[in-house]
């Protein structure tokens, strides 16, 4: 077993072998640029680019249209999140400027939501229920005559709950309403059907599902309704406009490749993590007291496990644990001293949330690993609660 044993899968995860081999000929003799229409460097670069696309359309349920349009490559989810945002709330203008967001979403989405709110939109932020799920009563009664777009991630990247999407699509679309969902960590994870779900705009990201660093997508939808946006990104046209640079084909192979192996695998690989974190956390709460599981159980991603252990803190046991990969939160702002936002959105006391750990199982984690983690935790909590009382 090699240490130390990653188990911070939400924050990234290392590349499939199978993703790497897909995407090394496309740094090599493969290295047409995808916009070169003139020769066949250029036309074998595009056709990698378009396969890429339908895998993508097809892990979000969108490949039963023309996919051209609805798949539009970026750098990442971020960047995804704030084309979907600024880019519907300035083409959307004249329809009104009224946005909706839950407290618990990315930084991704919450800081692209507060300059929107600065340049002149007015801003909802709803909070979750104590499972980290959003009130469909609440949402109905925030959305207005003027509201442009509805915000929800798909599944938290900190506690792993999963929303009721299907009944906020329909919501949303009763009354003519955007849905943008944030679906970094639910794409190839749990089934998402974007027809189904009635979702308008949702951002996906390769390094969250053994894919590279550094590319993303966001779908679009052209039809039923069409979705207009902004570009905010001009030069080139590339994306139909809505998104200028050359595309950087290996790695969008890379995703590609990722999306198909997750078509093939994700429902078997589901069943073996949720068994694996149940082990784990079985384990945890029978060696140990005061431990409680924040958001919802039964709504939640089969990889995650987010706990607060009374006591203690969740740096001091990070500190703890050099062996052990974890985290206490979302990688993106893990610079911050304050205790997660999603933890106090689901009002958790400052003391339990600063308690928290969070747990990410993966497609390389095994069990000898979830054992010797529980160990360690288990060993250094009772650590720490031995030394408080100094």
């Amino acid at each position: 077993m090699r240490k130390p044993v990653y188990l911070d899968y939400h924050a990234t995860t290392p590349a499939d072998p199978r993703v790497i081999a897909a995407m090394l000929p496309y740094f090599g003799e493969r290295f047409g640029n995808a916009a070169s229409r003139s020769h066949s460097f250029g036309w074998e670069a595009e056709k990698a680019v378009e396969l890429a696309r339908r895998r993508i359309a097809e892990l979000a349920g969108a490949a039963t249209r023309p996919l051209a349009r609805e798949i539009v490559f970026t750098s990442g989810a971020t960047e995804s999140n704030n084309l979907a945002l600024k880019g519907a709330m300035e083409a959307q203008r004249s329809k009104g400027r009224h946005l909706i967001a839950m407290a618990t979403e990315h930084r991704a989405v919450l800081d692209p939501v507060r300059r929107l709110e600065r340049e002149g939109c007015r801003v909802t932020v709803l909070p979750p229920e104590p499972d980290g799920r959003l009130s469909l009563e609440r949402l109905r009664a925030a959305l207005a005559p003027d509201t442009v777009l509805v915000s929800v991630m798909l599944a938290n990247n900190e506690i792993g709950v999963i929303q009721p999407i299907r009944e906020i699509g329909a919501i949303c679309r009763e009354r003519g309403v955007l849905l943008h969902s944030d679906a970094a960590q639910a794409l190839g994870k749990i089934p998402i059907d974007v027809d189904r779900d009635l979702i308008d705009l949702l951002s996906v990201s390769a390094h969250k599902i053994y894919g590279p660093k550094g590319v993303g997508a966001l779908y679009v939808r052209r039809r039923n309704p069409r979705v207009q946006l902004e570009a905010q990104m001009d030069g080139g046209g590339h994306e139909w406009g809505l998104r200028s640079g050359t595309l950087n084909v290996p790695a969008i192979v890379g995703f590609g490749e990722a999306c198909a192996i997750a078509a093939r695998e994700m429902e078997a690989e589901a069943g073996r993590l949720g068994r694996l974190r149940d082990r784990l956390r079985a384990r945890l709460e029978a060696e140990l007291e005061g431990v409680a599981v924040n958001g919802s159980m039964e709504h939640r991603l089969a990889a995650n496990l987010n706990l607060s252990f009374a006591g203690v803190d969740g740096d001091a046991l990070l500190a703890s644990l050099p062996d052990v990969a974890l985290s206490t939160g979302s990688a993106c702002s893990s610079a911050t001293v304050e205790p997660s936002h999603v933890l106090r959105a689901l009002g958790l006391g400052e003391e339990r949330a600063r308690g928290a750990l969070r747990i990410g199982l993966g497609r390389f984690t095994t069990g000898e690993e979830v054992d010797y983690a529980a160990g360690r935790i288990i060993e250094a909590v009772a650590k720490l609660r031995a030394l408080r009382p100094l």
